[in-house]
């Protein structure tokens, strides 16, 4: 399926080709090196290309000008450009950009695409290749926090947008339930079965989460289970009270809307053996070496900054040697990629997996690390700190309980990744337009009572006339809404949710503004009132689909709350 901006860059590619083969260049322009944009400011055009630029040294031999030879190929260009009728205006500005304005012909066929396609449209053809999303992976020491669900909310979206598009994805969650952690937790339960009002002593957990395992455990359990000696009693203790915490951890993002299709066991990577084989095949590609009694594995020669320990002098494998053996595990079930969504307190993490998965044969390409940084919860204008070990953090949890899970992702998928986000509760609670969700959420709802209103007119008019569209607004929407194919494969290109989100604010803002202009339904104008509903209802279709990917609901009706400040655009009364 070709959409509008493909259609775009193919007619500037043919352009530039003809002009280089009228001109006899000897070497053709390589076309995929310009591109193709939406311009920031709406002044100049729908689109805009530097294909003038990129080529103007290519040409410049072969062209009579004075002055820029970007402007003299941008001339060029124009002329073979200007007599199409995919084009209203075709102009020049600057060094040489061109910036196009979209004739009514295309757009309108566009948006009989979307109506026809409905909430296919955008969707890809299956790629072939096969996608592992890991995610979230929390030790189950702790309740997930408020900092987890970004991870949740980022790691789900990108599942979904990849699996749009075509690949075959798999999400997985990464029990990390071997290794001190669990072991701690086990004594710091044993603790509170003890001592439950005394003060725990450093490197146990101590929130009151510890509390409520120690009570579920003591009435599953009869006394004579706890009175064993604390070497016998402790592993099992300790596995029980990690299962507990996990079954919390599930039904918290279950809750979330977020549902992992394998729960990966660390422990499974040891009784299996594979971490031993890991290590082994590592040595005998000559990628370890040995000092002060440890087992070391060469990052250095990949770029890290410190060799990596896989074996300690004691004798315990790490968890970069678990990891590694996770790693490879992935590969060996056939991904293609392996996409590891990780908080910011990973950082270390990133060279030393992308140096081990290269010493194991692997295209380092295929792993690609994603770092999310941390949130800032605020409420009433004040932050809340976070530390699992110490008891002091939010429970995701907590925040459903206040927040909608559609609200609470969106929130979340607001910033990039890449940067700290402040999730302000009070704001996301908010039934009015500074809500981004909100603002979005509405404007499925406000078509869906738009429709109905104009249900009887409808069925009267027939098939709409999308001729009939001819407000600047009609068209600057109906072009926004072809675009989303676009925002779709961007998003997924850079593994980058927010870009989604971004597109879905920027659409309700035109729709909205849209509205608060216009005259949806007129009586008298059964033909205009069609073709408008139409294009209302492309809108609703894309946004909706929009919405899914993120894990967002559509909704038909939105409750408001007294007296509420109304979403930007709004007259104040549907369908007027």
């Amino acid at each position: 399926m070709k959409i509008l901006k493909e259609t775009i860059q193919k007619a500037v590619a043919e352009a530039a080709g003809s002009a280089a083969s009228e001109l006899g260049l000897e070497t053709a322009p390589d076309l995929a090196k310009f591109v193709v944009e939406r311009p920031a400011n709406p002044e100049f055009g729908h689109f805009s290309t530097n294909a003038a630029m990129v080529y103007a040294k290519l040409f410049a031999p072969k062209m009579e000008f004075k002055g820029s030879p970007a402007l003299a190929l941008a001339s060029v260009l124009k002329s073979k450009l200007e007599g199409s009728d995919l084009f209203e205006s075709v102009e020049i500005k600057g060094p040489g950009f061109i910036n196009f304005r979209v004739g009514a012909k295309e757009w309108t066929r566009a948006l009989a695409r979307i109506l026809s396609e409905g909430d296919g449209y955008g969707r890809g053809v299956p790629t072939g290749r096969r996608v592992l999303v890991e995610f979230v992976s929390s030790n189950p020491t702790g309740p997930l926090h408020v900092g987890h669900g970004r991870g949740a909310a980022w790691g789900d979206a990108a599942a979904r947008i990849l699996s749009f598009l075509g690949d075959e994805v798999s999400r997985e969650y990464y029990v990390n339930d071997a290794g001190n952690q669990i072991r701690n937790l086990g004594k710091s339960v044993l603790f509170r079965l003890e001592r439950p009002d005394g003060e725990a002593p450093d490197g146990l957990y101590k929130g009151a989460y510890v509390l409520d395992i120690a009570s579920e455990l003591k009435a599953r359990h009869p006394a004579a289970w706890f009175a064993r000696p604390e070497a016998e009693l402790l592993p099992e203790l300790s596995r029980e009270a990690a299962e507990l915490m996990l079954s919390g951890m599930k039904a918290d993002l279950d809750r979330f809307g977020v549902r992992f299709d394998a729960w990966f066991s660390e422990r499974s990577l040891f009784s299996s053996g594979a971490v031993e084989r890991t290590v082994a095949a590592l040595t005998a590609a000559g990628w370890t070496y040995e000092s002060d009694g440890a087992l070391f594995f060469r990052s250095t020669e990949f770029g890290d900054d410190k060799d990596r320990v896989l074996v300690k002098s004691g004798g315990d494998l790490t968890y970069f040697a678990s990891d590694a053996a996770y790693h490879a595990d992935k590969f060996a079930r056939g991904f293609d990629l392996a996409v590891d969504v990780l908080g910011a307190d990973h950082g270390g993490y990133l060279a030393r997996m992308s140096a081990v998965v290269q010493a194991m044969g692997f295209d380092k390409s295929r792993l690609k690390i994603v770092l999310y940084q941390l949130v800032r919860l605020t409420r009433a204008g004040e932050a809340y700190r976070m530390s699992t070990r110490a008891g002091e953090f939010v429970p995701l949890k907590a925040v459903l309980d206040e927040v909608s899970p559609d609200a609470a992702r969106f929130m979340y998928l607001t910033q990039s990744h890449d940067s700290a986000l402040e999730f302000d509760v009070d704001l996301a609670k908010a039934r009015t337009s500074d809500n981004p969700v909100f603002y979005v959420q509405y404007l499925c709802a406000r078509i869906c009572q738009v429709l109905k209103k104009a249900a009887p007119l409808l069925e009267a008019a027939g098939p709409p006339d999308l001729g009939l569209l001819k407000e600047p607004r009609e068209r600057e929407l109906a072009i926004q809404l072809a675009g989303f194919p676009d925002a779709v494969r961007s998003a997924a290109r850079n593994l980058a949710p927010h870009l989604m989100a971004s597109w879905l604010t920027e659409t309700a803002g035109l729709f909205h503004q849209y509205y608060g202009a216009t005259r949806m339904v007129t009586e008298d104008d059964p033909a205009l009132t069609a073709a408008r509903c139409a294009l209302a209802s492309a809108c609703r279709l894309v946004v909706a689909s929009g919405l899914g990917l993120l894990g967002v609901s559509a909704p038909e009706r939105m409750d408001l709350n007294p007296a509420p400040q109304p979403p930007r655009g709004t007259p104040g009364d549907e369908g007027e």
